[in-house]
């Protein structure tokens, strides 16, 4: 019997197989190379947060958006010029509106409102100062 031919057809799949595994070593190699630069990136970003989250603590609040009024920057302006609490009617009389009840009122909500978003603080029941 002749083995030859079959030593060949083995020699040739032998072949095959190395190729083919020194194809998936070199991918491999190529993978882990890739896997550690993934790896350096996600620590990366990981302290990137960490130094931002602790940061974020020193970092001025941004302030709330104001309603859609013009009084309200006006409002705030008196409140910055102002050196001790202001009442509706004072900020009546800084804005030059009539000192009626309602605009009295209407200003006073106003002031409420600028209480619940942050920027004024309301010291005893009508009376307000800046935050």
């Amino acid at each position: 019997m002749n083995l030859q031919p079959l030593l060949d057809a083995l020699g040739i799949q032998g072949d095959t197989a190395r190729a083919m595994a020194d194809d998936l070593r070199t991918q491999i190699a190529e993978l882990q190379a890739r896997l550690r630069e993934a790896e350096t990136h996600l620590e990366h970003l990981a302290i990137t947060r960490k130094t931002v989250t602790s940061l974020a603590d020193r970092l001025p609040a941004a302030p709330p958006d104001l309603p859609e009024h013009p009084d309200y920057p006006r409002i705030l302006a008196v409140f910055n010029e102002a050196a001790g609490l202001l009442r509706a009617r004072d900020v009546c009389e800084a804005l030059d509106h009539e000192l009626l009840q309602k605009n009295i009122e209407g200003t006073r909500a106003k002031l409420k409102r600028l209480v619940k978003l942050e920027l004024l603080t309301e010291v005893d029941t009508g009376s307000f100062t800046r935050k």
